[in-house]
């Protein structure tokens, strides 16, 4: 299983950069010889590697094409976004209940309240997605901005072929949570027989509370998810 997930990943590499041809949102690729080489691993894509790029992401979460012809189109859907603004969790793939979505979004939005860090969680089944209309829901990932506090989930079940938890992470994150946490933390929930055994939601929801608790430590730093069980004082719950 762990072999191909690999292969899936350095599939989405070769599609990334060969097949999207964006740098940014929407931007112009650059000239070959200033092309800044993709960061991913297991699931994670860094501001680094396309400023969370949307139409990246609603193109990666699909295997790469048979044909060698095959091109992904990039999505904007703003139909697809919730009339409501300003929520933390999205679903055009209905993985979480009511009340896990209710929960979610209320220990979002007490973390960013405390911390400044932005965490949200996008579930899709491409191409039901709203694609690049997420960053202007969000106001995250453009071009030349200065908060880069944040970290996008983007749940996709791969068709059940690949781990269902992808991040996108912002620069201002990587020093509290660096690369080998989210590679440890999609290993842990995302993989396929996790997911079977105990659901997507379970896998969802232990991800964002891995992520909120390591956020509000007193260290400010963890290389590992937590164990599961936590209380609800570390994820900010205390008084919900």
């Amino acid at each position: 299983q762990a072999i191909v997930e690999k292969i899936i990943m350095l599939r989405v590499i070769m599609l990334l950069s060969v097949l999207v041809g964006t740098h940014g949102f929407g931007s112009p690729s650059p000239t070959r010889g200033t092309e800044r080489r993709l960061e991913m691993t297991s699931g994670v894509l860094t501001r680094r590697s396309s400023l969370l790029s949307f139409a990246a992401v609603s193109g990666m979460l699909v295997p790469f094409p048979k044909s060698a012809s095959a091109r992904l189109e990039s999505v904007n859907r703003p139909d697809l976004l919730p009339s409501e603004p300003g929520l933390n969790v999205i679903q055009t793939e209905k993985f979480l209940t009511t009340g896990q979505v209710r929960r979610m979004d209320a220990m979002l939005t007490s973390l960013e309240k405390d911390t400044g860090f932005r965490v949200r969680v996008l579930c899709q089944n491409y191409p039901n997605t709203p694609g690049l209309a997420i960053r202007d829901y969000w106001d995250l990932g453009k071009e030349g901005q200065k908060d880069d506090k944040y970290v996008v989930l983007v749940v996709d079940q791969f068709g059940g072929r690949g781990n269902v938890l992808n991040f996108n992470v912002g620069d201002g994150v990587k020093f509290a949570l660096p690369n080998v946490f989210w590679t440890r933390l999609s290993s842990k929930y995302g993989n396929t027989f996790f997911v079977k055994e105990n659901g997507i939601d379970l896998a969802v929801t232990n991800a964002i509370e891995s992520i909120v608790s390591c956020l509000r430590s007193e260290d400010g730093f963890c290389t590992a998810p937590p164990d599961e069980g936590q209380s609800l004082k570390s994820l900010g719950m205390n008084n919900t």
